[in-house]
């Protein structure tokens, strides 16, 4: 974790570099780079190492302090919030447009938070371009030319962050004497240090169903920006969390549309951010609008969830909504003619005996009849926005991290295939018997199984899916997805397993040798009665 860190802040105004000097300093490519003004909104954390130093890199978005809309006014606030943590402050300028009044007001605000801060003059690339930044000096702090894109004065900025953050460290003094070989990313010469096993977690969905209210719910702090606006998170924003004994690092992804959907280029790169923190998170909460129910749009993600093997849990949000529509139909009901008419004559309609656990149920046949390929993730009902049943997502989240990670022995995966599963059972009417002779767990995170079969082609879907649901019901893998991979035994090979041969293959051997008899006896018969050439047999000769 980097929370002890101490932390630079990278602050400034739309469109100057603020995330490509992330990128570089970090030596990653998290924060989203476009030539379109505004993208960055939240405040994306990432580690950069230098001189043997550690240094926390926060990104935040380009600052407006006058733009009275929300979006810009909930930028302004999450800059307040990584500036009051920071040692440092770093405040990118474009070298090509020169001192604007808008630099000028944040370096007055910058000056009345007390924080020490430089000036990093962006878009220097070749030396002659150097005097462009000289016009900066009259704000009264150091300023440092640099080109965040190729790293050029990086260096430089760097090693003056490590002096104003460890003045005292003799280490730090030493090693800034020695001149650095290439200038470079900061994480180019990091060394990697063993972290402990941390609960990758993604919030994933739709625009606009609640994953940010999500997460700042699960994190207990305003960490994302919500606003009713749709698409409003661009980056992935990740922050790590210790509860109990556990670390989790939740990461809110951009909402998942359709390519026809996306016109900017911000927005699709947004999607391919979403699908890469996807890719690297071990349980997906998969967020649905409780109010619309489950559409296909959220078919398709989850579609994305389960083919890169993620566990997932579904979760429906917005579920006060959801039973206050419900509530309020009933009452629209009730007052129809069709709805007086179920009722015994004097007996009026009462709101209060409205049943929210039916609903819940309802809803739940109605998910699982629509994602029939998720049959095994758990669903939860919450609401982001009131906390109501959000405790219980932990708990979900420990279950399918544990089932994920689990392992289940060889003997026992073999005695569970010899004792409890009745192969036979699952075999397609008409196709060749299914015969097992060895299961193994190859690997986990998705679990994957190894079995040796007397297959050739591949099993059909209908029988993996009859073999991974006898697995579900002897071992406890909830959320978690199951691969199989199959091997065709080799007729030389013999295993430790192997089994003798089944009624229908004996009945079937048995029938070839009795056909194979019959067509012997017909043709020697044929052969004896055939007369001779002479028409006498040989012995009417004698």
């Amino acid at each position: 974790m980097t929370a002890h860190l101490p932390s630079l802040v990278i602050v400034g105004r739309p469109n100057v570099g603020k995330s490509t000097l992330f990128n570089r300093l970090t030596g990653t490519r998290r924060s989203i780079v476009t030539n379109e003004p505004g993208i960055t909104r939240d405040r994306i954390y990432g580690k950069a190492e230098w001189r043997g130093r550690a240094l926390e890199i926060v990104d935040t978005g380009g600052i407006v302090p006058d733009d009275k809309a929300l979006i810009p006014q909930e930028i302004l606030r999450q800059a307040h919030v990584a500036i009051k943590k920071a040692a440092l402050l770093v405040l990118v300028v474009d070298s090509q447009a020169g001192l604007t009044p808008l630099d000028e007001e944040l370096a007055r605000l910058l000056r009345t938070t007390g924080k020490p801060f430089v000036i990093a003059v962006n878009k220097v690339d070749a030396m002659s371009q150097e005097s462009n930044a000289a016009v900066f000096h009259r704000i009264g702090v150091p300023v440092f030319p640099i080109a965040a894109e190729h790293g050029t004065g990086v260096d430089d900025l760097l090693d003056h962050a490590l002096a104003q953050v460890y003045p005292t460290d003799p280490l730090v003094v030493a090693t800034l004497a020695v001149p650095v070989p290439h200038s470079g990313t900061a994480s180019e010469e990091a060394t990697e240090e063993s972290e402990p096993a941390v609960i990758e977690v993604a919030i994933i969905g739709r625009p606009n169903v609640g994953k940010s209210t999500l997460l700042n719910r699960m994190v207990g702090e305003e960490r994302s920006i919500v606003s009713p606006i749709p698409g409003t998170t661009m980056d992935n924003v990740d922050t790590e969390i210790t509860r109990g004994d556990r670390t989790y690092r939740f990461v809110d992804t951009a909402g998942i549309r359709r390519k026809g959907k996306t016109t900017l280029v911000a927005e699709k790169l947004s999607v391919v951010m979403a699908r890469r923190g996807l890719e690297r998170c071990d349980v997906a909460l998969l967020v649905a609008d409780g109010e619309q129910g489950v559409t296909q749009g959220d078919a398709q993600i989850a579609s994305y969830a389960e083919e890169s093997g993620r566990s997932v849990v579904i979760v429906i949000n917005k579920w006060d909504l959801a039973v206050e529509a419900a509530r309020n139909a009933g009452i629209r009901d009730a007052a129809t003619a069709k709805g007086k008419a179920s009722r015994r004559p004097g007996e009026r309609h009462k709101p209060e005996n409205f049943d929210s656990g039916r609903l819940m149920f309802e809803y739940d046949k109605m998910i699982r009849g629509k994602l029939k390929f998720l049959s095994y993730a758990p669903i939860v009902f919450l609401s982001a926005k009131t906390g109501e049943r959000a405790d219980k997502l932990f708990p979900l989240i420990n279950q399918c991290w544990d089932a994920r990670r689990r392992r289940i022995a060889t003997p026992a995966l073999n005695n569970w295939l010899k004792e409890d599963v009745d192969l036979q059972r699952g075999t397609t009417p008409g196709a060749r018997p299914v015969r097992i002779y060895y299961i193994t767990q190859a690997k986990i995170g998705p679990p994957t199984f190894l079995m040796f079969t007397n297959q050739k082609a591949p099993l059909h879907f209908s029988y993996e899916r009859f073999l991974e649901n006898q697995l579900r019901a002897k071992f406890d893998f909830v959320g978690t997805p199951i691969r199989f991979v199959q091997r065709l035994r080799k007729r030389g090979d013999k295993s430790a397993l192997d089994e003798k041969p089944s009624r229908a293959e004996k009945t079937s051997r048995f029938n070839k040798s009795r056909r194979a008899d019959k067509s012997s006896r017909g043709h020697g018969s044929s052969r004896g009665t055939r007369p001779s050439r002479g028409g006498n047999s040989s012995d009417g000769d004698e």
